[in-house]
């Protein structure tokens, strides 16, 4: 779970405040061409705008990178636009980089949005590292400064990935990971936005980053404590692997406080594993001999984001799943549990946001202020199957929770606490992770959902 005082919650609290009125609306959505947005024709709730081929990358404004074609399309450093120096906040080192960049065409979003996450896809060979930027324009014709959503590496050892605080114009905010009006009711909006990405990589040599995935989830979700119900659709359950948080509390306290507030690196190992990949002998060196499951100490250690201060960076988790061979991964929000079990229906275990007071989601035996959790499968009721981290041990991390309980808890945007003040909910905020050449099936799914 996360630290109950964590800038998540500070977050969710903002946005449950300042989240505009609105009806809810149904977000099933048709299926769309690779790299297109997708919103259903009424009112959607959500706008994924995802970059990912030849195409795409040729399509922005490219100062010293260039497209590479093949079998999974990306983005890398030709000749370099410059150099300039960077000063780590968290090491006080200043090294110098060379650097290129790579500027989306403009996406004008199908839903004029409150909120906006980026998230993104990359290989960063030691000596490189990226940068990805936001821009938008509001529904008044304004525009928002370039705002820094991530400076990430796949290790820690040439800058320390980082989200960066302090990011306002006095309408809108960056917290942590997500760009947020300040003001919602104010009917003010995000109705356009174009994303920059920098390359860096050590002076005099070759390396490159290479991108596969760049893109954004606008949304709207609504001012709501509950959500309407949905019958239940699909039976299956997938064989997730299983661990727990819990295994590993006090251990690496450095990232966190330790295992205690990881659930979301360990749900993000559970779907990697499921999906046939492993860190290697190598990658685990570091960890201390004799400790179980030394996977999940290196998630949290890849997962960490040295201002957060904490493993539950959304985009974060989802690039490091992205550094494993073949695999794509991407930051969302669905609608319903309709559209969670279609993504079940095709073999995709998803893992969610949610936040509840203790007794409100039956069998779970605690509350929190924001955790996640794996969904693996539904049962022929319709109740959720859920890999819950936040177990003793192993074996007692599989979950069947009340269908409509933990419908209401994940999509709503407030809810009341234990004692009855309001708080927010992440309203229906999730990670999906997927081979990077998926089933026709799993296709299918991922383009009625705008992933694709």
């Amino acid at each position: 779970m996360n630290r109950p005082t964590s800038r998540r919650t500070v977050l969710a609290a903002a946005i449950a405040a300042a989240a505009g009125a609105g009806a809810v609306a149904s977000t099933a959505q048709a299926a769309v061409p690779s790299g297109t947005s997708s919103s259903s024709p009424a009112a959607s709730l959500v706008d994924n705008r995802f970059w990912t081929t030849y195409s795409d990358w040729r399509s922005g404004a490219a100062e010293g990178t260039r497209a590479v074609a093949g079998r999974r399309a990306g983005l890398v450093i030709s000749t370099p636009a410059g150099s300039t120096d960077y000063t780590d906040p968290h090491t006080g080192t200043t090294r110098t980089w060379e650097y290129a960049t790579w500027t989306s065409p403009v996406h004008r979003s199908s839903v004029p949005a409150t909120e906006v996450i980026a998230s993104w896809n990359a290989q960063t060979p030691q000596g490189t590292w990226i940068q990805v930027e936001l821009r938008g324009s509001y529904s008044d014709g304004t525009q928002t400064p370039w705002y820094v959503m991530g400076r990430w590496a796949a290790g820690d050892t040439d800058i320390r990935r980082t989200s960066v605080d302090d990011q306002t114009d006095g309408r809108s905010t960056i917290w942590t990971d997500t760009f947020s009006v300040d003001d919602a009711a104010s009917g003010l909006r995000l109705v356009s936005y174009r994303l920059r990405l920098t390359l860096y990589r050590t002076p005099g040599t070759r390396l490159t980053p290479t991108v596969h995935r760049l893109g954004a989830m606008a949304s709207d979700v609504p001012d709501r404590f509950t959500v309407p119900a949905t019958a239940p659709g699909v039976t299956r359950e997938l064989a997730v692997p299983r661990y727990s948080q819990n295994v590993h509390v006090g251990e690496y306290p450095e990232y966190d406080n330790g295992g205690e507030a990881w659930c979301s690196p360990t749900s993000s190992q559970m779907i990697i594993e499921y999906w046939g990949r492993r860190p290697t002998a190598e990658d685990l060196a570091w960890v201390k001999p004799g400790l179980a499951d030394p996977q999940v100490c290196h998630a949290a250690r890849q997962t960490f984001d040295y201002q957060y201060e904490g493993c539950g960076n959304w985009p974060f988790n989802a690039a490091y799943a992205s550094t494993y061979r073949d695999m794509s991964a991407a930051v969302t929000r669905l609608g319903s549990l309709t559209e969670l079990e279609a993504l079940i229906g095709a073999g995709i275990p998803v893992i969610t946001s949610q936040s509840f007071f203790k007794g409100e989601l039956t069998g779970a035996g605690y509350g929190t202020s924001g955790h996640l959790m794996t969904v693996i499968g539904f049962t022929a009721e319709g109740d959720v199957i859920a890999n819950d981290p936040a177990s003793p041990d192993n074996d007692a991390v599989r979950h069947v929770y009340v269908r409509r309980e933990w419908e209401n808890i994940w999509l709503r945007t407030k809810r009341y606490d234990a004692n009855g003040a309001v708080r927010g909910g992440t309203g229906g905020v999730c990670y999906v992770y997927w081979p990077a050449l998926p089933t026709a099936r799993q296709r299918l799914v991922l383009r009625s959902l705008g992933l694709l």
